[in-house]
């Protein structure tokens, strides 16, 4: 599998439970739509959409820090709320948590 088919898998996955969770029609959310801005989740759904990628992917989400650097204007929201850059940060949590595994 390549590093596109993993954040295509993962996007997949995302966008699947911000679609159920949220009511969302899934073909409207896409790899550039940005989370509150776009697609006008609200906090508590998107901390409910965490909690399932969290538990499907056996990941921690750092959300908290993300949004305190987004807060703290460390980094623009886009960094971490836009799903592409989202799925990017989740497929790199995935890794970090095979390896540990592995090792």
């Amino acid at each position: 599998m390549t590093e596109g088919d993993c954040m295509s898998s993962t996007f997949d996955t995302v966008a699947g439970f911000i679609s159920e969770i949220c009511d969302i029609p899934r073909e409207q959310i896409k790899p550039e739509s940005h989370v509150t801005e776009d697609l006008n989740v609200d906090s508590l759904d998107f901390l409910d959409a965490v909690f399932n990628i969290e538990q499907k992917f056996g990941i921690s989400i750092p959300l908290d820090d993300w949004t305190q650097q987004v807060n703290d204007g460390v980094v623009k929201g886009s960094a971490y709320f836009v799903l592409e850059n989202f799925c990017t940060e989740v497929d790199k949590l995935r890794a970090s948590a095979d390896s540990a595994t592995a090792a």
